[in-house]
């Protein structure tokens, strides 16, 4: 008999290196155990930076739009359109101060906030209205509310005010530049307020290129019906959750058609922006859904 030089015989029929690289088999209970702990795991980071990390890193969207019947004095026009900060949730005035920091690098020629400007209570916006004072542009800074503003109307208009912003409810603002004008032009919240478009453009000249803000992004089918030439609205935060291949899995009313970035209405072709927001509500959670700062320059069509 063949001996090792150990002096211990080796097993019939085995290869010794396939033995040294034979990797030992785990019991269908250990498998289980390992893939639940990497599904926790995955769940955890996935959980912690949705919370932590998403929420706080800003996007800011440079886009450059084409717009017909811009006036020639106008081209150019650098607009910042952000949204839903939503104060006294998930952010505070230090986000604020953040935000607005990112907003005058931007250097804008108008600044637009389309609503929420507080989660629920409007005392929450007063440690930031010295911050949002700061903040310049040579054709103004405008207003709208949204849904979560209407527990205290008043309270709200008057701290934006303080602010330094037009708070426009069914009503428009006549800008001038270089011997041209355009019209801003504001509506009501659509689920607690009452817009009226009619309104609103009473003392417009007709022809006027206007912008309109309106909080809720689904009334652009309704808009585009008055000489509205584009939509800027948030109210959707992009959905707050996005999954790959699946999108959104959830939108608020009002926000069901157009969630996230630039749409054509289906008749008239006018381009609705939606801003996916600032800040967040009901969950402190953001995922593959980063919030965002706008700065739409607006060129000829």
């Amino acid at each position: 008999m063949n001996k090792s030089s150990s002096g211990v015989p080796p097993l019939e029929g085995t290869d010794k290196n396939n033995m040294q690289h034979q990797r030992p088999k785990i019991s269908r209970r250990q498998f289980l155990a390992r893939g639940a702990a990497a599904v926790v795991g995955a769940g955890l980071l996935t959980g912690g930076y949705s919370w932590l990390a998403e929420p706080r890193w800003l996007e800011v969207t440079r886009l450059e739009l084409p717009l017909a019947g811009l006036p020639g004095a106008f081209a150019g026009l650098k607009v910042v359109h952000f949204s839903d900060t939503h104060l006294g949730f998930n952010k505070d005035a230090s986000d604020i101060t953040r935000l607005v920091s990112h907003i005058r690098e931007a250097d804008p020629d108008l600044i637009c906030f389309t609503g929420d400007i507080v989660d629920s209570n409007p005392g929450d916006l007063t440690e930031s209205v010295p911050v949002l004072a700061e903040l310049k542009a040579p054709l103004g800074k405008y207003a709208i509310l949204g849904n979560h503003d209407y527990k205290n109307t008043d309270k709200v208009t008057g701290l934006l005010k303080s602010a330094g912003f037009q708070v426009l409810r069914n009503e428009s603002m006549l800008i001038k530049r270089g011997g041209a004008v355009m019209a801003i032009t504001g509506l009501d919240d659509l689920l607690h307020g009452k817009p009226d478009p009619e309104a609103a453009l009473q003392g417009v000249p007709p022809g006027t290129f206007t912008l309109l803000l309106m909080h809720e992004p689904d009334y652009a089918d309704t808009a585009e019906d008055y000489p509205f030439h584009l939509q800027l609205s948030g109210h959707s935060h992009g959905g707050q959750i996005r999954l790959p291949v699946v999108g959104a899995p959830f939108t608020p009313y009002g926000a069901l058609k157009y969630i996230s970035g630039l749409y054509y209405t289906e008749n008239k072709r006018m381009p609705v922006y939606v801003n996916r927001g600032f800040g967040e509500t009901y969950m402190p959670f953001r995922l593959l859904c980063r919030p965002e700062l706008t700065v739409l320059t607006l060129r000829q069509a």
